[in-house]
């Protein structure tokens, strides 16, 4: 004791400090039930919750009697990400507050403005969503249309919201006075009743309530407003809040977060389609099918339209870009980006492990799914009645894969085509008993009068994707993803899907006449006619000089020239024109990095094919005027190039000239093999019509009769010219 007493003064209360300090050590985990955990863990912790009582759509009750909304959700999801349970306190906002502050609760949510002054006495999430204010009137009040007719009346606001506060920072400049409420149905009510003019309040909050009903409409544009964030007491439960942080980007990142702000606000959810910079002013070349409607296709005008026109360009115009539109056959179109022709593809191409190999997808854009078709009159109910019989279905899709992978186990055989009008006459005609298609272009053709009928359920399919080469142009695909969630969230992505998709009112539209589908489809057939024109005109033009001069090469009597003319000859002769086509517009820019666009190509295509055959038909000619000509041209004086020009050509062009006009006649019709190509020519305008109506059969009438017409103008020039000539 004696030692003891002699200790300093400051050792005695260093010692006692010590002492209590532990001792609150020892119990505070205790006795203190919601303070900071001491580790960074939340694991299978629980923690209590603050909330508001009446704030829908971001917490509510449903008509169980359970609290629901956003921030409820959104809470609970965390949490269940995170390992960690919570338990809801509904006590109302100030009260919810007041709990944290009181270390009631370990945290509130409710839609709680992030504020430099609460900054003081919370520590606040990352911001989970960027609100805004607006101001709204009962619905059958039209004095109101703006701030500046609020001179002299009230308004209400809820207590403690930055809509108060915006609405009292305004208040004098209007001249109106602010009332300020706790819950958002007496605002509501007080507008209804008109002891007040107007309420002011967040744009969910009110876009949830006038769609339950709550008589009100919305007069002003959307004012900047503070985010909302989750918030724990200053300096508390740190881990709490990195959990929150954590699961909340982990949701953002998978989507899960802006489908849980869609499930409440609909259409007036935000919009996750921030702008993607590199993106900005570029122009991309978009590839897509021919004849996949609705998706795409051709209208009564010749342009391109169906759900992927309008979503692609729907989503440039969102993103500041502008795309091209390549109409060239889905494995046209698949090749073109391959052979970096096009910068992406839509074309409603089922995203598959196998294409993930080659090509880079967006986010799916649209679920589809398979069903079988069969002709109105047929007897077939299902799979089963297709033993012994053959079914068609579209080469590359997952309806042919479909198809092919049941045809065993049900007896049928299976044939790949191109073209949907083609399966479909194909089954009217008989030669095929069933159709496998994707169901929303099946129902889009029974709609236009297809002359077919479902006869099974739909089928899980896969979904459709937007695609670009495979670690090419990724700031394209994250522009369509932004546009395409930008579109979801604002409806107006439902709206293309409804424009081509939503039921008739009829089982089929009625057709018209025959006069009227040509009057309707006689636009977009002499835009065809005159590419038509344009390039054989062009091409024969070229293909006549090339003719000339290998002609005259292949007569030289120089073995380097002749030799030079006989391969080119041997080449373009010796290969089919398609083959040549899809050389020049996809081989060569894979070698050269050079882009073609498809008209350069079909006639540079189209004039070496002709070149070689007129070739022919210069040599034909001159070795077919009589040797003795030369002989006898040489003995008199005149050397070879002038007898060439004086004594054997002359002659030698009344042999040719019935060769050339056939030439010109098959070069025309050769224009339609480049239809493969997206080449914009007649026979490609009679399938584009014939993919938007179906009506096959009028289509080919009127496209043989033009060709006919033509072709039988030309040859009447051609041998009136002919006649001239051997006059």
């Amino acid at each position: 004791m004696h030692s003891i007493s002699r200790r300093p003064r400051w050792a005695v209360r260093l010692a006692a400090f010590i002492g209590v300090l532990m001792t609150l050590l020892t119990v505070a985990p205790g006795s203190l039930g919601t303070k900071a955990w001491a580790d960074d863990s939340v694991k299978g912790k629980t923690f209590t919750i603050a909330t508001d009582t009446t704030f829908a759509p971001f917490e509510y009750r449903d008509s169980k009697g359970n609290m629901t909304g956003i921030d409820m959700d959104l809470i609970q999801s965390i949490a269940k990400n995170q390992g960690f349970k919570v338990n809801i306190k509904s006590v109302g906002f100030d009260a919810a507050v007041q709990a944290v502050q009181s270390k009631q609760a370990d945290g509130v949510i409710a839609g709680m403005s992030i504020t430099d002054e609460r900054k003081k006495s919370f520590d606040f999430s990352d911001p989970y969503f960027a609100s805004g204010i607006q101001m709204a009137i009962k619905n059958s009040d039209s004095s109101i249309k703006s701030y500046a007719d609020l001179k002299g009346k009230t308004v209400v606001a809820k207590t403690g919201t930055e809509s108060l506060t915006f609405a009292n920072s305004i208040a004098s400049k209007y001249g109106f006075k602010v009332k300020a409420l706790d819950k958002a149905d007496t605002m509501y009510s007080e507008v209804n009743t008109g002891n007040a003019a107007a309420v002011f309040d967040d744009y969910p909050v009110l876009a949830y309530g006038i769609e339950q009903g709550n008589g009100l409409k919305v007069v002003t544009a959307k004012e900047a407003g503070a985010s909302y964030g989750f918030a724990t007491l200053k300096g508390s439960n740190a881990a709490l809040l990195k959990a929150f942080n954590t699961g909340l980007a982990k949701m953002k990142s998978d989507g899960s977060y802006h489908k849980l702000l869609v499930k409440y606000l609909g259409d007036n959810a935000p919009a996750d389609d921030a702008s993607v910079a590199a993106v900005k002013g570029k122009t991309f070349i978009i590839a897509t099918d021919t004849t996949f409607a609705p998706f795409e296709y051709r209208d009564a005008k010749g342009d391109m339209t169906g759900i992927d026109m309008d979503l692609i360009r729907a989503i440039a115009k969102r993103q500041g870009f502008t795309v091209q539109i390549k109409s060239v056959g889905f494995d046209a179109a698949l090749q073109a980006v391959k052979s970096k022709q096009a910068d992406g593809v839509i074309a409603g191409m089922s995203i598959t492990d196998e294409r993930k190999k080659v090509f880079d997808f967006s986010d799916p854009y649209f679920d589809s799914g398979i069903q079988m078709a069969v002709a109105k009159g047929s007897d077939i109910k299902g799979y089963q009645d297709l033993k012994g019989k053959t079914v068609v279905a579209k080469t590359g899709t997952e309806s042919l894969t479909f198809a092919q992978k049941n045809a065993s186990k049900y007896g049928y055989t299976v044939k790949a085509l191109d073209k949907a009008d083609t399966m479909y006459s194909e089954v009217n005609t008989g030669n095929a008993a069933a159709v496998f298609d994707d169901y929303p272009v099946l129902a889009y053709g029974i709609k236009q009068g297809n002359g077919l009928k479902v006869v099974t359920e739909k089928e899980a399919g896969a979904s459709y994707g937007f695609a670009v080469l495979k670690g090419a142009n990724p700031e394209l695909l994250a522009a369509f993803n932004a546009g395409l969630s930008g579109m979801k969230t604002d409806g107006s992505y439902q709206q293309v899907l409804d424009k081509y998709l939503k039921a008739p009112d009829s089982d089929s539209e009625k057709n018209d006449g025959f006069f009227a589908l040509l009057k309707e489809s006689f636009p977009a057939l002499m835009k065809g006619l005159a590419m038509t024109v344009a390039a054989t005109a062009l091409s024969l033009l070229i293909a006549l000089v090339l003719g000339i001069v290998f002609g005259f090469c292949k007569v030289s009597g120089v073995r380097i020239l002749s030799g030079i003319a006989s391969v080119y000859v041997a080449i373009f002769r010796g290969t089919p024109l398609l083959v040549q086509a899809f050389f020049f517009y996809f081989g060569m820019p894979t070698v050269t990095g050079q882009k073609i666009d498809v008209f350069t190509a079909g006639v540079l295509t189209l004039s070496l094919n002709a070149g070689a055959y007129m070739t022919e038909i210069v040599r034909g000619g001159i070795q077919s005027v009589d040797t003795g000509q030369m002989e006898a041209s040489r003995s008199l004086g005149l050397n070879w190039l002038q007898s060439m020009r004086k004594v054997i050509v002359p002659q030698a062009i009344k042999i040719m000239t019935p060769s050339f006009i056939n030439q010109f006649v098959i070069s025309l019709k050769d224009t339609s093999i480049l239809a493969v190509l997206g080449f914009a020519e007649l026979t490609y305008q009679g399938q584009q019509i014939i993919a938007r109506n179906f009506r096959s059969f009028e289509i080919w009438i009127m496209v043989g009769v033009i060709y006919f017409i033509v072709i039988y103008a030309l040859t009447t020039l051609s041998n009136f010219v002919d006649r001239k000539v051997n006059k």
